[in-house]
């Protein structure tokens, strides 16, 4: 059972996907998210994945969620975080990223993509 975000009604597969779109949606600067964090998750920025996940589906509606195959992306791997940050980004009513944003994101994919070959490295080692 998945959750629709209280927000903007992007559906999420379950509470920590949730979570975590919410808090990374208002760390980017989406006033929205922010808001609604603190009125319903007070401290939301201290609570890991799995806490805030149980608090924010409290307050979703539960819509059903198709099954997810993880291991139909490059290399075998579930898409990465920022892969899924990107794509979130780019649906309507999003807005446009800063630059200061953009690096991030570009440093985090770099290191994320270094991070994976590495293992792969020490996987054929």
């Amino acid at each position: 059972m998945g959750y629709r975000c209280p927000v903007c009604d992007v559906e999420e597969a379950d509470a920590e996907h949730l979570a975590n779109h919410l808090a990374v949606t208002a760390s980017l600067g989406r006033e929205d998210h922010a808001t609604w964090l603190e009125e319903h998750a007070p401290g939301w920025a201290d609570c890991g994945p799995e806490e805030l996940g149980e608090i924010v589906a409290d307050h979703a509606t539960e819509v059903e969620t198709p099954e997810f195959d993880d291991h139909d992306h490059e290399r075998g791997r579930p898409s990465g975080f920022e892969d899924e940050l990107a794509h979130q980004t780019r649906q309507r009513g999003r807005g446009s990223l800063t630059a200061e944003a953009e690096q991030v994101l570009r440093e985090a994919r770099e290191l994320t993509e270094r991070m994976a070959d590495d293992a792969d490295e020490n996987e054929n080692a």
